[in-house]
């Protein structure tokens, strides 16, 4: 079996040992039908010279990768969820594969999710469905598209088994999913550690995060507070990327976060239509705890439970300073991320703001599509034309666009050329709201039809060449 020869293999994880992690087997599947195959990803990696056999023995079977992980490990971690503290969780239907560098030297894990029992499944089945397998490809390839760093779906396997959930028809078909992320160290995992009262875990994870995820803090006088100042920064990041993209994750438990900031694990996802601060993903959010205006307050309080576990091994006052540096952090990246968005320079803080502001007093009465909108006018003024003759040029009038345009021709294109890709030629924007993706799964359902997912893949990608908000870092490195 050939490998390329930036295949770097580097399993650093298991290095913590057995307190951090434990040993499982996958499961035997009765069946291996390749649905998804990320080859862009496994170029980065240095798997693509994997041919369908080795393809299927390593990502459905789960063989080892040559000099890597040994055998697949289930996460230890615990984790508020929905504010409530939960003891009981860890990997309970995933592990920890393999570990590598990619071609920029950034330390990745490839995790499974649906591929069977651990020690941490609370008689769950271990199992993954087809639908949320489908489902974590569109989200990955969509928020990558619109500039989030994101962990990507490298693999999906479709496995043969019928599986009963309550939450869609059953039996539904199974999959195992194999995701390629940048650290599945999460803030669940130092707090299990603090919650058990080890202060020398907690220690050994911040050494563990510093020399593999962020080495620029090697020489930290006060390693808990630089680790800490370094995911806030991350973790803003993140949530304004979701917000500039229209995106609600919907479960923002402190498991569901990591410490490089890498948006991952898509349940119940969604992309809005029309601009909703109270939009929700999870039907079981009844609160609206994390809604889409309050995922930058979800993710500040799961950060405040971060630095919480890791007062066990650092200072309480230190920790406390960075912490309160998370709400400027947030402001700007919120701007910067929806000037990328925009494709537009800052003008300054004060006009980048007002431009925000009227941006989403205009999409709060216009009936408009939040991607819509920043489709059309992508650009800034360079799309003027293009949005004022385009087939929603009747919705751009009164005052509150024109408090918007106001705002927008006060600051100048970013590299203009973008809007000659042919992705602009399109009257609409690639979207994933909710009926799209619904009708993306019936027909795989009813009919095994997979050319609508194949064909908005292809979609998806063109638009983020159009974008270009990935340009120049490998992976859209944060």
């Amino acid at each position: 079996m050939s490998f390329s020869s930036h295949y770097r293999p580097d399993p650093q994880f298991q290095a913590l040992g057995d307190e951090f992690s434990d040993p499982v087997e996958p499961a035997d599947f009765p069946a291996a039908t390749e649905r998804f195959w990320n080859a862009r990803w496994a170029g980065e990696i240095g798997l693509d010279r994997l041919d369908p056999a080795g393809r299927e023995a390593h990502f459905c079977c789960f063989q080892p990768l040559p000099d890597n992980q040994a055998q697949p490990r289930a996460m230890r971690y615990h984790g508020h969820q929905f504010r409530t503290y939960n003891p009981e969780l860890g990997d309970g239907r995933g592990f920890l594969f393999a570990q590598q560098r990619d071609r920029s030297g950034r330390l990745l894990d490839l995790a499974t999710k649906g591929s069977g029992q651990t020690p941490w499944s609370r008689g769950g089945d271990g199992r993954l469905t087809l639908k949320g397998a489908v489902r974590e490809i569109l989200a990955a390839e969509l928020l990558e598209a619109r500039g989030v760093y994101t962990s990507k779906a490298f693999a999906v396997y479709e496995t043969g088994e019928e599986l009963a959930r309550n939450d869609e028809p059953s039996p539904t078909r199974s999959a195992v999913l194999t995701r390629l992320g940048h650290s599945h160290l999460r803030f669940g995992t130092f707090q299990r550690h603090a919650h058990e009262g080890s202060a020398e875990r907690v220690s050994q994870l911040i050494d563990h995060a510093i020399t593999n995820y962020h080495p620029h803090l090697a020489d930290a006088a006060d390693a808990p507070a630089a680790l800490l100042e370094a995911v806030i920064a991350a973790s803003a990041k993140m949530a304004a990327g979701w917000m500039a993209a229209g995106f609600v994750h919907g479960v923002l438990n402190t498991d569901n976060l990591n410490i490089t900031g890498e948006s991952f694990d898509y349940g119940p996802w969604r992309f809005m239509d029309r601009y909703q601060p109270g939009f929700t993903a999870a039907y079981f959010d009844q609160s609206g705890l994390y809604c889409f205006a309050r995922q930058p307050e979800a993710v500040f309080w799961a950060l405040q439970q971060f630095a919480g576990a890791l007062a066990i091994s650092g200072d309480r006052l230190s920790l406390e300073a960075a912490l309160n540096t998370f709400p400027a952090v947030y402001r700007l990246a919120l701007l910067q991320a929806f000037l990328a968005r925009f494709g537009i320079a800052s003008a300054g803080r004060d006009q980048d703001e007002a431009l925000v502001r009227a941006f989403l007093a205009f999409m709060e009465a216009a009936p408009l599509g939040w991607e819509t909108a920043i489709f059309d006018w992508f650009g800034g003024a360079a799309s003027r034309d293009r949005a004022m003759t385009g087939p929603r040029a009747g919705l751009y009038s009164g005052e509150a666009f024109e408090a918007w345009q106001s705002a927008l021709t006060a600051h100048d294109p970013v590299r203009p050329e973008r809007l000659a890709h042919a992705a602009f030629d399109r009257d609409e924007p690639v979207d994933l709201v909710i009926e799209t993706v619904e009708a993306i799964w019936d027909r795989i359902a009813d009919r095994d039809d997979w050319s609508a997912l194949d064909t908005t893949i292809t979609d998806i990608r063109g638009m983020g060449e159009a974008y270009g908000l990935g340009e120049g870092r490998v992976g859209f490195l944060a």
